[in-house]
């Protein structure tokens, strides 16, 4: 197997590689291998009147589309109210209680700035324990070990430095272009990667924490629905199951899983007990960075637990928000490729916005950061150690800061 080369550079980024790119190759080169093709299997998706009913089993209420209407996440904030007093009782009851929340973009090797961003945090003396943390690619990746805490820093530093290109991806663009493979990359370095930071232990971990009231939860983007998810870990851990931990680290691989670049996730789901598939691809094609669905009414779980609850909301963007300036080669490649970075720029400041009206709505406090337009480190490949580490230092160092946050989104 070939490496993957410079010459794929934001691989695993921003979902950098786009479709697009993907659709063009496929366009030009098909044609003339024809006669050699030989095509992915393909799986039976879930019929779609069918898809609200599709289950894992054994495990239960393990996730939930994020764009429902506010009915129906009642049985989700049943739940909470559930667990909360199963916990806690009344101890609440009328009391002022900090809640805050830790919201991690997605950004491919960027996720240095979050983990450098977390780790100067600590340093600082003022990073709090999140009652919830969410994650998007690589910001599902950090999301366990930032939700475990301080303990688990010398962990994020390690996968935030050291990883390189090889330890993500294996190039395997001719078996694609054939139609053998249904992404430009094997994924299974990432896998081992994925394993070697997700451990038995750790998932024990987030179970007991789970089990207190505090939730971790990642997103993924059903590609046959088009529609978002969002897996809750806490109940994965919860559950017990011999299967818990594949699970995580599949739903993990799924939400760093560009389209186009690397190979979709296959679920396997039942429906009225018979096998499905579903399609998961990067949470990141849907939404960059989430903190719940905005139909969700935190006020209902308010209401039944009887306290004043003070939340704030804290959210890492791994990206710059301001435009960054590049020529443009007039080549259908290049002028594919900046505007898919550019569409996604965009999309994720829109994602501050979004966040930013649900905060508003909701009495959170709002707080974001994203990495400095100062910074002017150039990657070479993929995952660039060197890259990465100074943008984990620049993170760090943006932690340390008097006032590291803002408090509107750019341009309000």
């Amino acid at each position: 197997m070939q490496k993957l080369k410079s010459g794929l550079p934001h691989l695993a980024g921003r979902f950098a590689w786009p479709p697009v790119l993907v659709r063009v190759a496929v366009a030009t080169l098909l044609p003339i291998m024809l006669a050699a093709c030989t095509t992915v299997d393909v799986l039976t998706p879930v019929p779609q009147d069918q898809v609200g009913n599709a289950a894992i089993d054994p495990f239960k209420d393990i996730r939930f589309w994020a764009d429902e209407p506010a009915a129906a996440y009642a049985a989700i904030e049943e739940k909470r109210v559930a667990k909360l007093r199963a916990v806690y009782g009344d101890r609440f009851r009328g009391k002022a209680v900090p809640l805050n929340y830790l919201c991690i973009s997605g950004g491919g090797s960027n996720g240095a700035y979050g983990a450098g961003f977390l780790v100067g945090w600590t340093a600082k003396g003022t990073r709090p324990q999140f009652n919830g943390v969410t994650g998007i690619s690589t910001g599902s990746m950090l999301a366990p070990m930032a939700f475990l805490g301080p303990k688990y820093d010398d962990k994020i530093k390690e996968a935030y430095t050291t990883t390189s290109t090889e330890d993500v991806a294996e190039a395997q663009v001719f078996s694609a272009l054939l139609g053998r493979t249904a992404g430009l990359a094997d994924t299974a370095p990432l896998k081992k990667t994925i394993a070697r930071f997700l451990t038995q232990e750790m998932l024990d971990e987030i179970a007991v924490e789970s089990r207190k009231g505090r939730v971790l939860l990642i997103g993924t983007t059903n590609l046959e629905s088009q529609r978002p998810i969002i897996w809750d870990i806490g109940a994965i851990a919860e559950s017990g199951h011999p299967q818990a931990l594949e699970l995580a680290r599949e739903i993990i691989l799924a939400s760093a899983s560009i389209p186009g670049a690397f190979p979709p996730v296959n679920v396997g789901v039942t429906v009225d007990g018979k096998p499905y598939n579903e399609m998961h691809v990067d949470g990141g094609v849907t939404r960059q960075v989430f903190l719940y669905p905005p139909t969700f009414n935190p006020r209902a779980i308010d209401r039944e637990i009887g306290w004043r609850p003070r939340r704030t909301a804290y959210i890492i963007r791994n990206n710059k928000i301001e435009p960054e300036y590049a020529v443009v080669k007039p080549k259908v490649l290049s002028v594919a490729g900046r505007s898919i970075d550019t569409l996604i720029k965009a999309d994720g400041i829109g994602d501050l916005y979004r966040l930013y009206a649900i905060s508003k709505r909701d009495g959170i406090g709002y707080n974001y950061t994203s990495i400095p337009a100062s910074f002017d480190g150039v990657s070479k490949s993929a995952f660039d150690k060197v890259y990465m580490t100074s943008l984990y230092e620049a993170g760090y160092d943006a932690a340390l800061q008097s006032e590291p946050w803002k408090h509107t989104p750019p341009g309000l």
